[in-house]
């Protein structure tokens, strides 16, 4: 089977050959020809199956022969990096049909957005908050659309999208098509999807496990093992572009500041950088700027490169679908990836629940194996032993016996210092692994550990 079975528009089929598409996913070649008859579509697929392009190509043959300058096809994702990377979907099949696309999230200014608004266009992918605020202002109308995407709508949910959702079907024609694609069903999306469906179209693909391109393995270590593990993880593996994923933004930019101290080219995504910031670490990663990527699962959604080699889960994400989710970056277009995660003693119940889900057991890989594994195909070195740590001088205060001065603590009863000892231990902890990494393959020492915040 290949794309001339749908019998799209010639020039949306050279967009396709243009794209180098050649054989349909799964979820296109089940999606495709019900939503082309102008079924709803209710679509379950996991990440990196070929979703956007399921919908994408149905929506524009359906455009490209009616009126434009009006919407008429609406998306709502998640998040900007999704946003962006379905107009650009948009843009890329339909090159050749004259149809337009504008991407509408925050984190930018509005003016821009408005302007292309005003310009005419016939799709609008667009983040809840943000398309809010311009129906608020006036500057979109949503009464002339056709057809109305929710894509990862479980995602949509748990970042608390749903009465924003709500609010903009109110906006919406009640005649029209409505496709909905989801990896997971948690009953509030299977309530939405009764209320805005009608005799849908069921499809199911592959949804409750990862691909079956991808090599797992778990590595158990001590919390305060992680840093180092993961140097040494990064170190021994022959990898090519690496993602590693944290719980926290806070810990994601803190990861990957002490990879860098550790000699690492490694940048970080999180919720808290300006979106040129994060569009600068996407186009980073995508050209191989930086071989490491360190983000949040929020920010993480969207992200579009099949090359990655490995994905490093830093932290256990908090469910089984997460576990799917983040897997799903790596295994694409038919590679294959390997899927790392540090467990903590802590994370023993969830260890167990993925297994459930793959219905296998995960590789156990202890952390003495790392350090004498080698190094990327070399023979491994014996890393290089910890240092004593200095004596401290005795002060002229403590040789009379005087007793030191109070010291004033902070509110919360925490002094300035020690606030900052948790991270300097962390990117001392990096950086020394980084310097045992570097001697066993005989690079030069990296530079000195700076502090993080």
């Amino acid at each position: 089977m290949d794309f001339s079975t749908f019998e799209l528009h010639p020039r949306i089929e050279a967009g396709v050959r243009a794209q180098g598409y050649d054989t349909p996913t799964p979820i296109q070649a089940k999606a495709i020809p019900p939503a082309l008859e102008g079924a709803d579509i209710l679509g379950l697929a996991q990440t990196g199956t070929g979703k956007t392009a399921a919908f994408a190509l149905p929506i524009l043959d359906y455009l490209i022969d009616g009126p434009r300058t009006r919407v008429r096809a609406l998306v709502i994702a998640p998040t900007r990096e999704l946003t962006h990377q379905i107009h650009t979907a948009f843009s890329a099949l339909g090159a050749k049909t004259g149809l337009r696309s504008v991407p509408i999230y925050g984190g930018v200014n509005i003016n821009p957005q408005i302007r292309r608004l005003q310009g005419g266009a016939e799709i609008v992918v667009a983040c809840p908050g943000r398309l809010l605020d311009h129906l608020q202002q006036g500057t979109v109308e949503l009464s002339d659309v056709e057809v109305f995407v929710l894509d990862e709508a479980d995602r949509l949910f748990d970042m608390g999208f749903l009465p924003d959702i709500r609010r903009i079907l109110t906006r919406l024609p009640e005649n029209r098509q409505t496709l909905l694609f989801s990896a997971t069903m948690p009953p509030d999306i299977r309530k939405l999807a009764t209320e805005i469906l009608f005799d849908p179209v069921m499809i199911e693909v592959d949804r409750a496990r990862p691909a079956e391109t991808v090599a797992h393995a778990i590595y158990p270590v001590a919390e305060e093992e992680k840093g180092e593990a993961l140097v040494q993880l990064l170190y021994r593996s022959e990898t090519e572009s690496v993602l590693v994923f944290t719980r926290t933004k806070r810990r994601a930019k803190r990861v990957a500041a002490g990879l860098v101290s550790a000699g690492f080219d490694a940048t970080c995504l999180q919720g808290n950088l300006s979106q040129r910031r994060r569009q600068e670490a996407l186009d980073g990663f995508r050209s191989g700027k930086y071989p490491i990527l360190v983000a949040t699962d929020i920010a993480a959604r969207g992200i579009d490169v099949s090359s990655i080699s490995h994905v490093i889960n830093y932290d256990m994400p908090d469910t089984v679908d997460a576990y799917t989710h983040r897997i799903g970056r790596t295994g694409r277009a038919a590679r294959t990836g390997d899927a790392f995660t540090l467990v903590t003693p802590a994370d023993a119940s969830a260890v167990r629940a993925i297994e459930r889900m793959m219905g296998c057991r995960l590789e156990r890989r202890p952390l003495d194996a790392l350090q004498s594994s080698p190094v990327n195909g070399r023979a491994a070195v014996d890393p290089v032993p910890r240092r004593s740590p200095r004596p401290r001088p005795v002060s002229r205060r403590e040789e009379s016996g005087t007793p030191a001065p109070r010291r004033r603590r902070r509110r919360g009863g925490q002094s300035k210092r020690d606030g900052r000892a948790g991270s300097a231990v962390h990117s001392a902890t990096f950086a020394a692994a980084g310097r045992r990494g570097a001697r066993s393959r005989g690079r030069p020492r990296s530079r000195s550990p700076r502090r993080l915040p």
